[in-house]
């Protein structure tokens, strides 16, 4: 048996709706700029090229219907309301049929962004890291098995901010399916359960500001609720 110098870090997990057992997460995977209409409002040209990823790391994972501190080292702290998908079998350099049979659930979920950060970041040619990788900054509602919500294709995907809606779009404005996300990933790595993506954002991205409460929905699968608490 393994002996450690400091304690290892508990197993971060998800809850599942009607289960007591949880979602084991290993890596998050975030896509970027799936929805056209937020690719231009971006500054990008929404041009159905390759997509990109980049990465959180599993202990971001903040559970929704509670409050989150406002992050440390921001003065610009962007909401981007997503769904997130939660694979269940092994898949590698599959096909978009392959790779939708590999989906186990669908999740609601927060890509939470330092803005100011990730814009001083890409305007030096440097890594995202310090815009995106941080405590609370993957929000997630509990999973909800794909044998209970069927594949989600389509569907009303909104943010409100303290009851005004900011974001509203349609899970089928997608540039990149959830499928065809999975099957391009999986050309990179060996995916399996534990990996979370969350695909993408719709236009209307912004900031929040302590003591703000957020509301998302996404259609066919559930809301999500947060509060953005005072600075640690």
């Amino acid at each position: 048996m393994s002996s450690y110098i400091f304690p290892p870090a508990p197993q971060a997990s998800v809850a599942v709706r009607g289960q007591s057992a949880r979602y084991a997460v290993s890596r998050i995977f975030c896509v970027g700029r799936n929805y056209a209409a937020h690719a231009r409002e971006m500054g990008s040209d929404p041009d159905r090229e390759p997509p990109f990823y980049f990465t959180k790391p599993a202990s971001s994972l903040a559970p929704a219907g509670s409050a989150i501190p406002y992050a440390p080292g921001t003065g610009n702290l962007h909401y981007e309301m997503e769904l997130v998908v939660a694979l269940g079998a092994p898949v590698f350099r599959a096909s978009a049929e392959q790779a939708a049979a590999a989906v186990w659930g669908y999740a609601a979920g927060l890509d939470m962004t330092r803005r100011d950060l990730q814009n001083a970041a890409k305007a030096n040619g440097r890594p995202w890291d310090l815009g995106k990788a941080f405590e609370h900054a993957a929000v997630i509602t509990e999973l909800v098995p794909r044998s209970e919500s069927g594949e989600l294709r389509a569907g009303a995907i909104t943010l409100a901010v303290n009851g005004v809606e900011k974001q509203r779009g349609d899970l089928s404005d997608m540039i990149w399916s959830v499928p065809e996300l999975v099957a391009n990933l999986s050309q990179y790595y060996h995916l399996g359960p534990g990996d979370l993506i969350y695909t993408g954002t719709p236009e209307g991205v912004g900031p929040v500001q302590p003591g703000d409460q957020l509301l998302g929905v996404i259609e066919g699968l559930g809301e999500l609720r947060l509060a953005i608490g005072q600075p640690e």
